[in-house]
């Protein structure tokens, strides 16, 4: 096979996960020191290899469950002059463990995600005052089933929280932020501090400059 970019190689390696059900992760990669291009690049099962001892395992009252297998589930790809692409030259599939059911391989890390119609439709229900559980609830349904959407209620909440915090670049919220982080890096006793609510909406400000805090 053969792709244009790393990111295509990626999505279809990725797809190819979720319909076995399994997890990938990038590995190791090599870029030309001339263009910046990638030469090599290597995607492999997220269970691929084991876990590196810690030096500080000793002080570790509670150890994560092991999650590494060593499989060699991977997919290597080759940048060909030839042809000015990247070729696959390396396939393994087998895996040395027993794969996820299919219901649930959209709560796999690399199978977690917001489509750029469903980041749309999500955008739109939180203007309109829909809250995130509703929205949750209306997409699963026109999914066909909250295991057919891709992703979880936590990952809805993380991007209308990440939309609510890239406004506040704008409008009068976002002016007086950024005017208290440029006064406190002008007064290093001013301070400041805001409050958010379950909507990541501000709804207390506080700061003190030099003045206020000697009258105090």
């Amino acid at each position: 096979m053969e792709f244009e970019t790393e990111e295509e190689a990626y999505d279809f390696y990725n797809s190819y996960g979720s319909r076995v059900s399994f997890s990938i992760r990038k590995d190791y990669f090599n870029t030309s020191k001339k263009t910046g291009k990638v030469l090599l690049r290597l995607l492999t099962y997220c269970r691929e290899g084991f876990r590196v001892d810690d030096k500080w395992d000793i002080n570790t009252k509670t150890r994560r469950a092991e999650t590494r297998t060593g499989c060699g589930a991977r997919i290597l790809i080759k940048y060909c002059k030839y042809k000015q692409k990247l070729v696959v030259s390396n396939f393994v599939e087998s895996h040395n463990h027993p794969l996820m059911i299919y219901t649930c391989s959209h709560i796999m890390p690399s199978q977690r995600r917001i489509t750029s119609v469903q980041a749309i439709d999500l955008e739109l229900a939180s203007d309109s005052g829909i809250t995130p559980r509703n929205s949750n609830e209306l997409m699963g349904r026109q999914a066909g089933g909250k295991d057919s959407v891709g992703y979880m209620k936590m990952h809805l909440q993380n991007h209308i929280s990440t939309r609510r915090q890239n406004k506040l670049e704008y409008g009068e919220a976002g002016w007086l932020m950024k005017y208290f982080k440029t006064h406190s890096c002008e007064d290093p006793t001013f301070f400041y501090a805001c409050q958010l609510d379950s909507e990541q909406m501000i709804t207390k400000i506080f700061c003190a400059d030099s003045e206020m805090i000697g009258d105090y």
